[in-house]
């Protein structure tokens, strides 16, 4: 199954606030949430969950990487449930003390809030407009720690660079629940999935690697959609090959076009974001990601500085 929506998956798995950049919540006996999406969906997120857990205290949030459509709401969730430990890797929690990151999340956050507003099914009268909110970080993780939340919820960590360098990735293994966002690639609603390295693109292909060898039953990607049973290998398989042909393609536009980086990045944005009904990040969110992914491209490969 592909699910693409929110409420309860399986597995106690739920997908709350919307499915764009949602929040999931693993109900039990002592609920978990992982990401916090955007700042100005805060309410959204809380409302729901608050529903869910039915007053069980929220004991965990685990960030997979600093982000604004990550993180945007994890300072409300910390006001909201005062118990919340906020989880983050030692990068995230040294680049969130940074005002030039800081102040980059309030443009992308206050970027995004109108085409949110716009949005058909979204109770504006919940939306937030306001400036992102830093936060601290309560507890550092690293590779191969391991969080017991309750009876039979475990949190496995994993460190999964490539599309940033702090991100992280987590598995229940009582449940079979990966939450890998965008460590796995990020398909679209035009079905094209987009191979997510900003940082490194072979820690990319080595991360896919590794959460691919996981007993996974349940995958959830950064936006969008959650995938069970045989859709998951099915979505790990499409990905590593996409991620293989997103190089190769790259490679032979960048020689075509003489390591013109700006029109290799329009055909690629034609092919990847023009194409995609949406929703879908912003444009200057978006190209400043894919132009980031291309310029890696083209120095790793072909030597190519711009």
């Amino acid at each position: 199954m592909i699910f693409n929506g929110v409420g309860v998956v399986k597995n106690g798995l739920y997908v709350t606030g919307f499915a764009w950049s949602p929040v999931y919540l693993i109900d039990g006996e002592v609920p978990v949430i992982f990401e916090a999406g955007f700042h100005c969906m805060a309410r959204v997120y809380g409302e729901h969950i608050k529903k869910v857990i039915n007053g069980k205290k929220l004991e965990y949030l685990f960030i997979s990487h600093f982000h604004y459509d990550h993180c945007g709401a994890a300072s409300y969730f910390k006001k909201t449930f005062p118990e919340i430990k906020i989880c983050a890797s030692q990068r995230a929690s040294e680049i969130i003390k940074r005002k030039n990151a800081q102040e980059l999340m309030k443009v992308l956050s206050k970027n995004v809030f109108g085409i949110i507003y716009a949005m058909d099914g979204i109770d504006k009268s919940l939306l937030q407009d306001s400036e992102f909110e830093p936060f601290d970080v309560d507890i550092i993780l690293k590779d191969l720690d391991k969080i017991y939340v309750c009876g039979d919820i475990t949190v496995e960590v994993l460190e999964t660079p490539g599309h940033t360098r702090d991100m992280l990735s987590y598995y229940i293994p009582e449940r079979k629940i990966l939450i890998a966002t965008e460590a796995a690639g990020c398909r679209g609603q035009n079905g094209h999935i987009i191979t997510e390295f900003l940082v490194d693109y072979d820690k990319y292909i080595s991360s896919l690697k590794r959460l691919s060898m996981l007993d996974i039953e349940i995958f959830c990607q950064g936006h969008h959609f959650v995938y069970t049973d045989e859709d998951v290998k099915r979505h790990f398989e499409l990905s590593m090959n996409s991620a293989l042909r997103f190089k190769e393609e790259v490679i032979e536009y960048l020689k075509k076009e003489k390591g013109d980086i700006d029109k290799v990045v329009n055909i690629i944005k034609s092919l990847e974001y023009d194409s995609n009904p949406g929703p879908k990040q912003p444009e200057k969110a978006y190209l400043l990601n894919l132009r980031t992914r291309v310029v890696h491209l083209a120095e790793k490969f072909l030597g190519n500085r711009p």
